[in-house]
């Protein structure tokens, strides 16, 4: 059955594209997705079909109506997955590096999801439409790690509640560029999308979310940092974006470091080492740790032995 929501926005919303303003009330929803209900009229604004392109203002009434999936046309693939844990509820993947979570433009097959589908069948939750059946949250294609899959739509709401009230934890590694000065400290800066190139993510104070990233310097050497970070918010990106704004970037970011880019670590030096949160069912705390793969650990080794 259709899911109904409704919005009012606040006074800090207002002037704010709409189907931007829904990307951050549904935050398990993508923006590609909320814009094509928007072009199928399942939006109105004051009771009007609304468009993209409005803006919300103060005291305007926005109502959605979230229709029930469709039927999958995802095939299921053989791909062998690391499983760290599973239940009638929710499984934990460790998921390699170099492994696209959903299917998008320019990766329609061999993802995670693809892998997941041929594991679980249909027993994957519906909430996040079509093309990612189960993910609840995820990491890039090049960030290593532990990431969780809700396999019914309950399921999901409990762990997304989660992540929106900041109760989950998250810890990951990363080595950045340059010795770190401070040996703790908090990055409290909103990321948007960049104005200058739409598919970078950067710091600034246009349309942009709450972001906040506290840091551990573990080791430095003469080049690099080995830090250890926990995730207060989930921002697309966040870790990268902050340390590039710090003048820190991750090791091997194509996106956000420098030019000259370590291409031997094809991609981002970035592992989501533990992950824990209340299990949405039993309401017991469950956490899980990930060793550092071995890209990870060989870097470190050619750097503290230059």
């Amino acid at each position: 059955m259709p899911e109904q929501k409704r919005f009012e926005p606040l006074p800090q919303d207002a002037g704010m594209r709409l189907d931007r303003y829904l990307s951050e009330q549904l935050p398990d929803q993508t923006r590609s997705y909320l814009q094509k209900l928007l072009d199928q009229q399942m939006v109105l604004l004051n009771g009007k079909p609304a468009q993209k392109k409005d803006k919300v203002k103060e005291g305007c009434v926005v109502e959605l109506t979230l229709p029930d999936p469709a039927p999958l046309e995802i095939l299921p693939e053989n791909i062998p997955l690391d499983i760290v844990y599973e239940d009638a509820d929710l499984l934990v993947v460790n998921k390699p590096k170099g492994m696209v979570v959903h299917p998008a433009a320019g990766n329609p097959d061999h993802t995670l999801v693809n892998a997941l589908l041929y594991h679980c069948g249909s027993s994957l939750s519906g909430i996040n439409g079509v093309l990612r059946p189960g993910i609840v949250h995820r990491i890039d294609k090049n960030t290593s790690g532990l990431l969780m899959v809700a396999k019914n739509d309950r399921a999901h709401q409990g762990l997304a509640e989660q992540l929106q009230d900041h109760s989950f934890l998250r810890e990951y590694r990363a080595v950045v560029y340059g010795r770190v000065k401070d040996d703790t400290g908090t990055v409290h800066a909103p990321i948007g999308r960049s104005p200058k190139d739409r598919k970078k993510m950067c710091v600034t104070t246009q349309h942009a979310r709450d972001a906040i990233t506290h840091y551990e310097v573990l080791e430095r050497f003469r080049d690099f940092s080995y830090l250890k970070f926990r995730l207060e918010t989930g921002r697309t990106h966040q870790i990268r974006v902050h340390m590039a704004y710090l003048g820190h970037p991750v090791a091997g970011d194509d996106v956000y470091g420098p030019k000259k880019v370590l291409t031997k670590l094809n991609g981002q030096c970035l592992h989501a080492k533990k992950l824990g949160f209340v299990h949405p069912t039993t309401g017991q705390w469950l956490e899980f740790d990930s060793e550092l793969p071995a890209y990870f650990q060989s870097f470190l080794q050619s750097i503290s032995h230059p």
